[in-house]
């Protein structure tokens, strides 16, 4: 639900660009403002979670969803840029979700696990789906007052359920020491540092699709917004099939070479995607093959994350990591935008700096990332000195 509420402004970035008389960078900045502050501010919320508890910080997430939905609601009735763009700011706050749950879900679950569990929390990312295929469909059926009225009262719902329904694990205390030293101490881990270098690539690149695909369809393909969203629900639940399943990999033959296979798949896709295949199955199918690599890659990541943290410090590690990942995703969209060629209808640039970013990220990961193998061995990660290993 949160996810949906982060993701409400990007499926109607058609509607906004035409009622609002917007070119391709302002519609770019629109339907990215939402991820800036999600992602930032998934630093802060993981080391909440740590002190706070996953009960108190999903519902405080929640609720705190609700009035930036109902703001958007207002400067869409109203045709204002100047305030959607703000209530995409706030609306920011439904992005930090995800720094709760992954410290949250660790809890429960022994190291060996951690992938699987990980992986199918990160599934939630599904709420992307929602929007792009349920948003616009709703907006038709009911109007878009009534639909961004019906996603709050979901919100408002679901952090009802949460409230009197949700417990920490058996085993999870409270971190009551200063957020600031406590984030200080985990930026100072290398691990910390490669890892949001590559959850920037895996998770930007699918947030940067799940938001500016409906947009690229649009103008690639001519698609109008009802059909660009369902194509873009395709796309993100074939990413949320598949983040589990990274997770689960990563748990038996370890996260390199999962995190190696999604890279290697981003760059060719990438590529493939530039050459603009015809034809409603091999284009679809080069968008599912690309959801898949991405979402393999946020699985394998942060079985890492969940893995090589240290108790009481994976809500601070794995909000500093997801923040990279939302920031990885809120550039592309603005990179997009502005080196779009519309003599030529290409977006060749912004493709092409996705495959070489690719490429970058799997040299790194094969150089330069090195897990000893006590660490990715079942039930052994937090084994030998119990800090995270780079």
């Amino acid at each position: 639900m949160a996810f949906w509420a982060w993701n409400i402004v990007a499926p109607l970035g058609a509607r906004y660009t035409q009622e609002m008389g917007l070119d391709p960078t302002a519609t770019a900045v629109l339907v990215a403002m939402p991820i800036f502050v999600g992602s930032l501010g998934r630093i802060v919320v993981g080391a909440m979670a740590d002190r706070f508890g996953g009960r108190v910080m999903f519902t405080f997430v929640l609720l705190g969803s609700v009035p930036p939905v109902l703001l958007v609601a207002f400067g869409g009735t109203l045709g204002s840029y100047a305030v959607v763009l703000g209530a995409g700011l706030l609306l920011g706050i439904a992005g930090t979700v995800f720094a709760v749950g992954i410290p949250f879900v660790s809890a429960w679950y022994e190291p060996s696990r951690r992938g699987f569990a990980t992986g199918v929390f990160g599934a939630g990312m599904g709420g992307t789906a929602l929007a792009a295929f349920l948003t616009p469909r709703l907006v038709s059926a009911i109007g878009y007052l009534a639909t961004h009225l019906l996603i709050a009262g979901l919100l408002i719902a679901m952090a009802a359920l949460v409230w009197f329904n949700v417990k920490e694990a058996p085993g999870w205390q409270r971190n009551t020491a200063p957020v600031v030293p406590k984030l200080r101490e985990a930026a100072g881990l290398s691990v910390t540092w490669k890892l949001c270098f590559l959850y920037a690539i895996v998770f930007g690149g699918f947030v940067s699709f799940a938001t500016y695909l409906p947009t690229y369809l649009r103008d690639i393909y001519d698609f109008d917004p009802t059909a660009a969203g369902t194509r873009t629900a395709g796309f993100a639940l074939a990413a949320v099939l598949f983040r589990p399943m990274g997770g689960v990999l990563a748990d038996r033959i370890g996260s390199k070479p999962v995190v190696l296979s999604s890279l290697a798949g981003i760059a060719v896709l990438a590529y493939i995607v530039n050459l603009r295949p015809d034809g409603e199955i091999p284009a679809g199918l080069t968008f599912v093959a690309m959801a898949a690599a991405l979402g393999l890659g946020t699985g394998g990541v942060f079985a890492w994350v969940g893995r090589l943290s240290p108790p009481g410090k994976v809500g601070s590690i794995s909000g500093i990591v997801s923040a990279a990942g939302g920031m990885g995703g809120y550039f592309p969209p603005l990179v997009m935008g502005a080196t779009y060629n519309a003599a030529d209808n290409s977006y060749f640039i912004g493709l092409m700096l996705l495959v070489v970013t690719a490429v970058a990220a799997f040299v790194f990961t094969l150089a330069v990332v090195r897990t000893p193998a006590a660490v990715e061995a079942p039930g052994r990660a937090d084994e030998g000195s119990g800090r995270p290993h780079g």
